[in-house]
């Protein structure tokens, strides 16, 4: 998507990103959360409780329409923009059009009685919701980034972002950024992947394979969101299972919430990997 920005798993931690001290406290994080979910399974519990939730009530027709919605508006958006246009105003639009496909595609589903709920935006459980996005952030951030690291020996990650980011350290250029991953990419890729997509696989494979619908469906979402960011190097690898653990969190409580408030952490991780990063000489900011 135009206006995403690399998650943190996309970022290589290596040289001034921290040193062995961010590397030990990751580390540690992880190895507390896995000890408590290999607690949990030791148990027989779960590793996220369930919550009843409503099945999804759209069809592959409108999750296609939401795909042609974010996508289209997105060229729309940049493509009306001049020729000359700067980086700042490609990064507006781009983050502009996904939440306005992002409303839209909610607001037409609403509009034909799609239920809160089924769409995933249950109220309540905001604490909840909080801890299970924090825990899973600590679980994540030490594996993924340490995979992202070998593999951009292989392949270099690239993004435009991180060079608009090396060189521009202004408080435009740093608020346009952290808006398109904070908000924007976490709101509109969670409707559109883990919503969208993920509840209408999840009925869809029910009928298919019983009792195995859930899991098929967050492998099958996570494998379209890591083929979204195909095209940066190799961060698609560590991309799937952050997408994995998202749509996991969605399955598990019937909320889009837990998923957007990860991606937005795991987001601002990584514009803060970034912006800890020297900046070359002479750039601008």
């Amino acid at each position: 998507m135009e206006a995403d920005i690399p998650d943190a798993a996309a970022v290589h931690a290596d040289g001034e990103l921290g040193g062995w001290i961010v590397s030990v406290v990751a580390l540690s994080a992880s190895l507390a959360v896995a000890w408590a979910i290999a607690g949990r399974r030791q148990r027989g519990l779960p590793v996220v409780t369930p919550r009843p939730h409503p099945p999804a009530a759209w069809t592959g027709a409108d999750v296609a329409a939401a795909v042609v919605t974010f996508f289209g508006l997105q060229v729309l958006a940049v493509g009306r923009l001049p020729p000359d246009a700067s980086m700042h105003s490609r990064l507006a639009a781009g983050s502009l059009s996904m939440l306005a496909a992002a409303g839209l595609t909610i607001a037409t589903l609403r509009a034909r009685g799609v239920s809160r709920a089924a769409l995933r935006l249950p109220a309540g459980h905001v604490a909840g919701d909080l801890r299970l996005a924090a825990a899973a952030l600590c679980l994540l951030v030490a594996p993924l980034l340490g995979m992202a690291a070998v593999l951009d020996k292989f392949e270099p990650y690239r993004h435009v972002i991180v060079d608009f980011l090396a060189a521009h350290r202004d408080p435009l250029s740093i608020g346009l950024v952290c808006f398109a991953a904070v908000v924007a990419a976490p709101i509109a890729e969670e409707i559109l992947f883990r919503g969208l997509l993920q509840g209408w696989l999840e009925l869809r494979l029910e009928g298919l394979v019983a009792g195995r619908a859930g899991a098929l469906a967050v492998a099958f979402s996570s494998a379209a969101f890591a083929l979204a960011h195909v095209g940066q190097g190799l961060a698609w690898l560590p991309l799937f299972f952050f997408g994995w653990v998202a749509g996991y969190l969605t399955l598990q409580t019937g909320s889009l919430l837990p998923g957007i408030i990860l991606h937005a952490l795991f987001n601002a991780v990584s514009v803060a990997i970034l912006l800890l990063q020297s900046a070359p000489a002479g750039a601008a900011g």
